[in-house]
């Protein structure tokens, strides 16, 4: 068998392009009286059931949400917390916090049940009004988590107050 070449062949693996996640995923668990982790508020932008017991929720760059975590075991609580958190787009800062990927900028957080049930009562206030906490200025959320440090009451959201935030993220776009 001489004179006959046999020709060679060549592979060349291209790596495929990243595939860039741009959204924020949290995972919910409801174990009844255990564990119970819930969105108050929010848009998600998708869904996902994994079992029974628990789904993710994913949220787009920019969304805000309220992220609650309770726990317990058979002694009582053992973990009362709440997250109010904007998404973030990829390569912003971000925070870490369980359950949330990659995580989020906090806006507001309060452990311990006192201070997670002023906050909710104070969610309900603005709900009170017709806002969805989701829709309210970012910088209110820190307000209301610095006065809650601080041990002072926060200011009401009002209807005035929205107006202005909605006028100025429109100037902003």
């Amino acid at each position: 068998m001489t004179g006959t070449s046999v020709p060679s062949i060549v592979i060349a693996f291209v790596p495929a392009a990243p595939i860039v996640d741009t959204l924020t995923h949290v995972e919910l668990t409801w174990i009844e009286k255990r564990i119970e982790n819930w969105i108050r508020f929010g848009r998600p932008a998708h869904a996902q059931i994994l079992d029974r017991s628990r789904r993710i929720v994913s949220f787009t760059p920019g969304s805000i949400f309220a992220f609650v975590r309770w726990a317990s075991n058979d002694f009582g609580t053992v973990v009362s917390r709440i997250d109010i958190v904007r998404a973030v787009a990829p390569g912003e800062a971000y925070q870490t916090l369980p359950f949330v990927r990659p995580g989020g900028e906090i806006l507001l957080r309060a452990d311990g049940w006192p201070k997670v049930e002023k906050v909710l009562q104070h969610m309900d206030a603005v709900e009170a009004i017709g806002v969805n906490g989701a829709d309210v200025a970012p910088d209110h959320w820190r307000h209301v988590h610095n006065r809650l440090i601080a041990g002072h009451m926060p200011r009401a959201y009002t209807p005035e107050r929205h107006a202005a935030w909605l006028k100025r993220r429109e100037c902003e776009q």
